[in-house]
Order: structure tokens, then sequence, then C-alpha cells
């Protein structure tokens, strides 16, 4: 039986002369939680929309459950779409909704559930985040940073997604708040059985979810293991990134 969830292979994407992704290999397993951890305009937010079917990579392969999405009709897309959830980076609530608009928002658009139901199921979900029915009928902007990070969360797994994307989920807030977004995360996974992509910089994030953690650097996976081989590891790029040096072979262009 094969437990591979996502497996990509030689992915290349550049966009006019600069070269993003060069050549990425990656796999992850059911239900595994993997880190993807990197600078900034590293490609890590362009690797998951490579996944999502948002961007069209230039070459490589993506499978997910052993079918190749690169190229997939509109159909296969689809399918494709509702197996996956997302937290976004800044928590990208709609102003416009409520609360529980928001987290029902792929119930509603996507699978057509009456508005009672979806609200009922909206709820529920709200109080699995930590969050009560009171908070239902708000705004997102009647909310702090981290119950709007909560909603997003909530949000992100209304749908019983079987993949779930993070992308720098912590972003923005106080480590102790951090520490329950990542709390949060972990259960939300766990409940659902999900496969989570996380991409972040935040390595007390990253060290608390991974059960595996890859680096992408200059295009490239350059190291992946266990948050164990994390500490251990003499690979010099990752020794300065997660001690967070400006000495080391990572040159910071200023």
């Amino acid at each position: 039986m094969n437990d591979t969830k996502i497996k990509i292979t030689n992915l290349h994407k550049a966009f006019g002369k600069k070269i993003v992704l060069d050549g990425v290999n990656l796999e992850l397993q059911k239900g595994e939680s993997l880190v993807v951890i990197g600078g900034s305009g590293t490609g890590k937010s362009v690797l998951i929309k490579c996944i999502q079917g948002l961007l069209t990579p230039d070459e490589g392969s993506i499978k997910i459950d052993g079918q190749e999405t690169i190229g997939a009709d509109k159909k296969q897309q689809e399918q494709l779409h509702g197996k996956m959830g997302m937290l976004f980076q800044g928590g990208a609530l709609f102003d416009s909704l409520s609360v529980w608009e928001n987290v029902a928002f792929g119930l509603l658009e996507n699978q057509k559930m009456p508005r009672k139901q979806a609200k009922d199921e909206a709820i529920k979900v709200l109080r699995q985040v930590g969050l009560g029915a009171d908070v239902a009928d708000l705004y997102p902007s009647e909310l702090s940073g981290g119950m709007q990070k909560r909603v997003s969360l909530a949000r992100a797994v209304a749908t019983k997604p079987e993949i779930i994307f993070f992308d720098e989920p912590t972003t923005g807030l106080d480590p102790i708040m951090a520490d329950v977004i990542n709390d949060l995360i972990i259960d939300s996974a766990k409940r659902l059985g999900a496969t989570a992509l996380t991409i972040t910089h935040d390595m007390a994030s990253a060290r608390k979810i991974a059960d595996r953690i890859a680096m992408l650097y200059k295009g490239k996976i350059i190291w992946q293991g266990t948050v164990k081989e994390l500490e251990t590891t003499d690979n010099a790029y990752v020794k300065q990134f997660i001690n967070g040096s400006s000495q080391g072979p990572i040159q910071v262009e200023i």
C-alpha cells in the first residue's frame, strides 16, 4: 500500500530570468506534517501555489494520491481543490462577511450546504479553535489578531480537507499566541488525519509542528530530516538559518 500523499519530482518554475524553483524533489506521506523553511524570497509560496494548481510549473511532476496534477482538466482540478484547505499568511478573511460566513465559505460556495446547516457547522469548528458562538455574527474587523488567526484556521479545516497548507501561520503574533496557534494547528490536522505542509521562517513554530523539516535554498531542497536531526546537522546552511546568524554561506543581499 502506497502511503505517499504528495510527490514532487524535478519541479522548475521561473519568472522571466528569475529562477525560483530549480529542480525541487519532495515527498509527503499521508497524515505527515512537513515544514519547509527558508529565507524570504526562496520560493516557498511559489511551491505551495504550484501544488495547488494556481501556478503552472515549467517542468516536473506533482502527483497527489498517485495522480498527476500538472495539466489536469477543470473537473480534476476542482476535485483536487476539494481535498485542500489553506491558512493564508495574514489570515486573508473577507471583511464584508461575518465570522461564521468566512468559516463556512467553502461549505456554502463549493459544497452548496444550506445556510442554517453551514452556520451550525461553522460554530462547531469555531469551538474547536477555542472561540464561542458569540463571535459567529461579528465581523473580522471586530476581532483581535489572534482571534482572526483562529477564524482563518477554522475556515481552513471546515471542509475537512485531506491536505492543509499553512503559509507563515504565526506571522504577526506574539510568542504566546503563536504557541497557541501551533497547538491548534497540530490538533486540527490530527483530528482530520490530514497531511500538512507549512512554510515558515519561525523556527519555534517549525520545531513544534513538524514531523519532518525541509530547507529550500536557491530553488532546491538542500536538506531534510526530523526535528531531532535538525539540531545535530552539520549542514552549514541549515545551521546558519536556524541560529539566525549573519555569518555563514548564506549571503544576504542588502
